[in-house]
């Protein structure tokens, strides 16, 4: 049993969809209506029928002023990190602290290929990853003497001036599944960030796992990595299976993956905005609830 303690957190992943902009900007919006905490967009450069994730990111941030904003998760492949960096911190700051950054090691390679990127291998693509996380950090400190350097194999930045730094410590969520990324995962980023459709039984638990391993060997709690999940069902009147049926059946099984798993981000994909609705007003609340209880008085659920 794995609850760390982190405040539950519940948000939305929506698809950008570039046949209907204003649809997606107005979910984006009634998100933010309905009491969530978070709006998601997946991000494929190479994707013509999706827009560009970080112009709408930097629209629905113009749009909003309290959810928190998030690729879910970013393309690396196709995102330099030097100018990820500094477009996370720009939005970062123009938004008032409401940006967070997943990232993602690259899939679709014939088609990052074609738009000019680098075809890796998964280790390459982890390395490439890593190095990275030490641009973007670097480029953030501010604070350090000097230019930021790094010479990896992938990400090369040789003496490029420090800052902007974002308006608040911007957490990393890594969209990972295999070791080499868990471990990673442990011991670099802030959170990680699957999506349940693509786990089978057993695999929230060995994950936590690796990641809580390599955290410790990294000198890091296991608590400093944030356990997120990207959820999807339907709403229905009696229960047919996980994730289908009634809001109180789904605030029981959210709040068992909240307490055996150390869940606390709930990111919901749904294009329905009644299904918006009854996540923010039926599930959230009641899995609040039930996860308060089993914690008792005085649980320390920070961040």
């Amino acid at each position: 049993m794995s609850d760390y303690g982190h405040r539950l957190l519940f948000g939305s992943f929506t698809t950008p969809a570039s046949t209907d902009p204003a649809g997606t900007v107005d979910l984006a919006v009634l998100a933010e209506q309905v009491g969530l905490d978070l709006v998601t967009f997946q991000d494929h450069p190479y994707q013509p029928k999706l827009l560009d994730t970080w112009t709408l990111l930097s629209y629905v941030a113009a749009r909003t002023g309290t959810v928190g904003l998030s690729a879910n998760v970013t393309n690396l492949p196709l995102r330099p990190p030097a100018v990820l960096a500094r477009s996370v911190a720009s939005l970062d700051l123009l938004s008032g602290g409401r940006v967070r950054l997943g990232l993602g090691a690259g899939a679709f390679w014939d088609a990052i290929e074609a738009m000019g990127g680098r075809r890796l291998t998964p280790a390459q693509g982890v390395q490439a990853l890593e190095e990275a996380i030490d641009v973007i950090h670097q480029l953030w400190d501010v604070q350090a003497r000097g230019g930021v350097r790094v010479d990896g194999e992938f990400h090369r930045v040789h003496g490029a001036k420090r800052g902007p730094a974002p308006a608040h410590p911007v957490p990393i969520w890594l969209g990972a599944y295999k070791p080499r990324m868990l471990a990673l995962t442990g011991r670099r980023a802030d959170g990680w960030l699957p999506s349940l459709a693509y786990l089978q039984p057993g695999d929230l638990t060995a994950g936590n796992r690796v990641i809580d391993d390599a955290a410790e060997e990294a000198g890091r709690s296991p608590r400093a990595v944030r356990r997120l999940l990207n959820i999807s069902g339907r709403f229905a009147a009696a229960g047919r299976g996980p994730l289908d049926g009634p809001a109180e059946q789904w605030a029981e099984e959210l709040a068992h993956l909240a307490l055996t798993d150390g869940v606390s981000v709930f990111i919901l994909g749904t294009d329905d905005p009644d299904d918006l609705r009854r996540f923010a007003a039926e599930v959230a609340p009641a899995v609040r609830d039930l996860v308060a209880a089993e914690r008792g008085p005085g649980a320390d659920a920070g961040r």
